[in-house]
């Protein structure tokens, strides 16, 4: 039986308080799950702020990371931060976690951007962190990269035991992490040469890293896939197409080839958290999230 989907909207900036609360109000209309922000130097928006004025601003609409990158973030303050916006907002908060996307940001806040394995290790002691700060009254945490002294939590999450994780990850040792301790995961993956609805050789082999080490865990993970690739135009057949978020090639499709791509992306892969970039994007994706959303 496969997962009912999921749509997320992700936001960096708003050119006004407004327009950013029009913007959270009207993904929460138009169905969207979750609103959530990037951590990145290139973005205008502090996200754990932003998303605070989006949970106040809405009712239902979850609000979350995609993603913290960790090294930017001391894990028992980052943790206590996320309890206190799960507390305030009822339980609506998703906790995205990362490794680091590449070198520009750690380049631009002075930091050495280390070999993937040292990131790696010293996620994995920030992850423990950050569950021991929901779980436990006292840390008492030493690892090689984080030591913590009997430290007290956060206040009490209303999500056991934690807000939902999800890890953005690619190669193997993140996988392999992410399908031991993680809620969700966003498995970055290249798109095939022969095209978008192509067999994906890469991607079947990083979800058998996953799928190997989950075992029966594999069954309960929301696999996430993002759409920013994807732009819904009925009636138009050119890939030239202007829109909001990161500068790659867009994908122009109909709405009903939309639908049919994700439902069988979640047939091969199992991806069922769909995430797209932006009020642009939200807005043409709206007939699709009225069409797949639950399902």
């Amino acid at each position: 039986m496969p997962r009912p989907f999921r749509f997320g909207v992700v936001i960096s900036t708003a050119p006004s308080r407004e327009a950013f609360v029009t913007l959270a109000r009207r993904a929460e209309e138009l169905g969207y799950a979750t609103l959530s922000m990037p951590d990145r130097t290139i973005t205008g928006l502090a996200p754990l702020t932003a998303l605070a004025i989006a949970a106040e601003a809405t009712t239902t609409l979850r609000v979350g990371s995609y993603v913290f990158c960790q090294d930017f973030h001391h894990p028992a303050l980052l943790a206590r931060e996320v309890a206190t916006l799960d507390f305030l907002s009822g339980g609506r908060f998703e906790l995205g976690l990362g490794a680091g996307v590449g070198p520009f940001d750690y380049q631009q806040l002075g930091l050495p951007f280390t070999p993937g394995k040292e990131r790696a290790e010293r996620f994995e002691e920030a992850l423990s962190v950050i569950k021991q700060c929901f779980t436990q009254e006292q840390v008492q945490f030493s690892g090689k990269y984080y030591t913590i002294n009997g430290m007290k939590g956060g206040p009490a999450s209303p999500q056991k035991p934690h807000p939902p994780i999800l890890i953005g990850c690619a190669g193997k040792r993140m996988l392999r992490l992410a399908a031991r301790e993680a809620d969700r995961i966003s498995i970055m993956f290249r798109l095939p040469q022969l095209g978008i609805a192509a067999p994906n050789v890469a991607l079947k082999q990083q979800l058998a890293w996953v799928r190997a080490v989950a075992g029966e865990r594999f069954a309960h993970l929301e696999l996430s896939q993002l759409a920013y690739v994807l732009a819904i135009k009925d009636g138009r057949v050119d890939r030239d197409f202007e829109d909001e978020g990161p500068p790659i090639p867009r994908i122009v499709m109909s709405v009903e080839q939309a639908v049919d791509h994700l439902l069988d992306q979640r047939e091969r892969y199992g991806f069922s958290f769909i995430p797209v970039y932006g009020s642009m994007q939200m807005e043409q994706f709206a007939p699709v999230v009225a069409r797949l959303a639950g399902t």
